[in-house]
């Protein structure tokens, strides 16, 4: 038999009956500790509420799962994490296996960090785009800089989680990742991020220590968030009750405003670029060909191009707009070859 039990956001203060009445009955039971940290005092708390062996199980253990299942094919065995069990996916497949062999498994379900901390916050959670984790290891900020950028093109905010390494006691400085983020800005220039960008960051959702600051990240990064667990939210488009619980719930270093009004799609920052130059390479172009009626014809449907790539892009068909550009600009570097310009010019 096998239990995943969440205990929340507030540790063993929280418990319900059921729950520590599963644990004292439980003949082994694993405190996953590699989601969030865990303090020697909670841990101490731990060990004085379970009468059978206590273990605590590391990432390695919980994804390899083997002493798990074994031990849950004779004993009774609890499998224990904060928040809900099932926010981690190394638990929805362990769960799986452990069916698969034939292996009885209970869930008790608890409160997540995740939806704790958009609430604390007064965000509206139907608003929350996809997740990301940002690493400490810079290639790996790419992910979490399009997540960001997806989320903010649909007006959804961003929950970043931090980087948290439990066997080097590791966790990453949200100063540190957004600094991260700018430099990823520098590479991409997508202007998804700069200083001026308003982000929220939550720290130690569900303890007594909880604190939630927002302001612009050049604020922002200024600041000592203190002891760990931290998480970054980059709001998308803020209902004007969103702003004003942030105010309340909130330290707010800046008035709380929406980043998605200045984020602009990929298609519609290289049509800005490409119009213009392509406008500009026609008019260049022209007098060269201005006695040659077939050419006039092709500088006439190169225009045309141009003006339905516009057209397609204010109708939201992205990918046939950027191939009009890319037709327009092949046919007029196409004419400058005939004349032996640089096309690139």
């Amino acid at each position: 038999m096998l239990w995943f039990i969440g205990i929340g956001v507030s540790g063993l203060s929280s418990l319900s009956n059921e729950t520590l009445d599963v644990l004292k009955k439980s003949d082994i039971v694993y405190l996953e500790a590699f989601t969030s940290p865990i303090s020697k005092v909670e841990l101490s708390k731990f060990k004085k509420k379970i009468k059978g062996e206590f273990k605590i199980a590391k990432r390695w253990m919980v994804e390899d799962g083997k002493e798990i299942l074994k031990n849950s094919k004779k004993k009774k065995v609890s499998l224990i994490s904060y928040g809900d069990p099932y926010i981690a996916t190394t638990h929805i497949e362990l769960r799986t296996r452990a069916i698969n062999e034939k292996i009885k498994t209970y869930s008790i379900h608890a409160a997540s960090s995740i939806t704790s901390m958009v609430g604390e916050c007064g965000l509206h959670y139907y608003k929350v785009g996809r997740i990301a984790t940002i690493m400490s290891e810079a290639k790996s900020l790419t992910t979490p800089y399009y997540v960001t950028y997806k989320n903010l093109i649909e007006g959804n905010h961003t929950i970043l989680l931090l980087e948290y390494n439990q066997d080097k006691d590791f966790f990453l400085k949200p100063n540190d990742a957004l600094h991260d983020l700018l430099e990823t800005e520098a590479e991409q220039i997508r202007k998804v991020i700069s200083k001026s960008t308003f982000v929220i960051v939550a720290s130690r959702i569900g303890f007594k220590t909880q604190k939630i600051i927002c302001g612009s990240i050049s604020k922002i990064q200024k600041v000592d968030f203190g002891k760990p667990p931290h998480t970054i939210i980059i709001p998308g488009n803020l209902h004007f009750t969103e702003s004003d619980a942030l105010k309340v719930l909130a330290k707010c270093l800046d008035e709380p405003i929406s980043n998605s009004e200045k984020i602009k799609k990929i298609p519609t920052q290289m049509l800005e670029k490409y119009v213009p130059m392509v406008r500009e390479a026609i008019k260049e172009i022209a007098p060269h060909y201005k006695d040659s009626k077939e050419y006039c014809e092709i500088l006439e449907n190169a225009e045309l191009y141009v003006q339905d790539a516009e057209k397609f892009l204010e109708q939201g068909k992205d990918d046939v707009a950027i191939l009009s550009i890319g037709y327009a600009d092949g046919l007029v570097d196409a004419l400058r070859i005939a004349k032996g310009m640089d096309p690139k010019m």
